[in-house]
């Protein structure tokens, strides 16, 4: 899959089990899972890649998933949606893979964008 700058890049849900979601998943839709620690997985044969997210303080309810957006240059995407008027409610932060933030659109939604170490 290519990285491409400005665009949908992956979509994240809330993950309580591990075991459940990569057996209902993978038997309804075929998904395939790699496994990221004991608190992530990433799934791929969905079209789009995405990942379930069991970190401590992700919410399973509203606004339940996380649309992950890329971009090649966060420090300056950053100071972009700060300066249109969107919250961040987490600063750039490393994760296995890259780098991300957390955003809060004028509409409450939350979004983050990310790039690669």
């Amino acid at each position: 899959m290519e990285n491409k700058d400005k665009t949908i890049n992956y979509i994240e849900f809330p993950l309580v089990d591990a075991n459940a979601t990569k057996a209902f998943y993978g038997a309804v839709f075929g998904w395939v899972f790699q496994d990221w620690g004991p608190t992530y997985i990433s799934f791929s044969g969905a079209a789009v890649e995405g990942g379930f997210n069991g970190e401590s303080g992700v919410a399973a309810t509203a606004p339940g998933v996380l649309v992950v957006l890329y971009g090649n240059d966060l420090e300056a995407l950053q100071s972009a949606v700060e300066a249109a008027g969107a919250e961040v409610v987490r600063p750039i932060y490393a994760f296995p893979g890259g780098r991300r933030f957390h955003f809060r659109d004028p509409n409450g939604n939350e979004l983050a964008i990310w790039s690669e170490t």
